[in-house]
């Protein structure tokens, strides 16, 4: 009989919290699009909860580190990309573009680093 040696816990670094901050910004930034970009109540109401919960399906699905779905890191960088850019894309329309330059740099270099250190593992 053999001793099972607990797991690790995760080693959280300053850009896995980066990320997650991204990842809240950019789901609060797709809820107030749909709130200030549309007419109240509709469509304004269905696209401000809508767009945000689109985005935490896709996430919870196929970019989280507990996914549902196991994909390809591709797809990973595919969903990811698709939610940060319509972030960015719907500070643009806005009328924000300083807003969603900073946003998308960022996003940008943070998926860059996360993207080497899962395809270093």
């Amino acid at each position: 009989m053999t001793d099972a040696q607990p797991a690790p816990p995760p080693k959280i670094g300053p850009n896995d919290l980066i990320r997650f901050l991204l990842e809240v910004f950019a789901i609060v930034s797709l809820g107030i699009f749909g709130f200030v970009a549309f007419d109240l109540p509709w469509p304004g109401l269905l696209i401000g909860i809508g767009a945000p919960l689109l985005a935490i399906l896709l996430w919870a699905l196929f970019r989280s580190p507990k996914a549902v779905f196991a994909v390809d890191p591709f797809v990973k960088a595919l969903v990811e990309i698709a939610v940060f850019s319509s972030a960015a894309i719907a500070w643009w329309i806005m009328g924000q573009p300083v807003v969603a330059v900073v946003f998308a740099v960022v996003a940008a270099v943070s998926g860059i680093i996360n993207g080497r250190k899962e395809f270093g593992d």
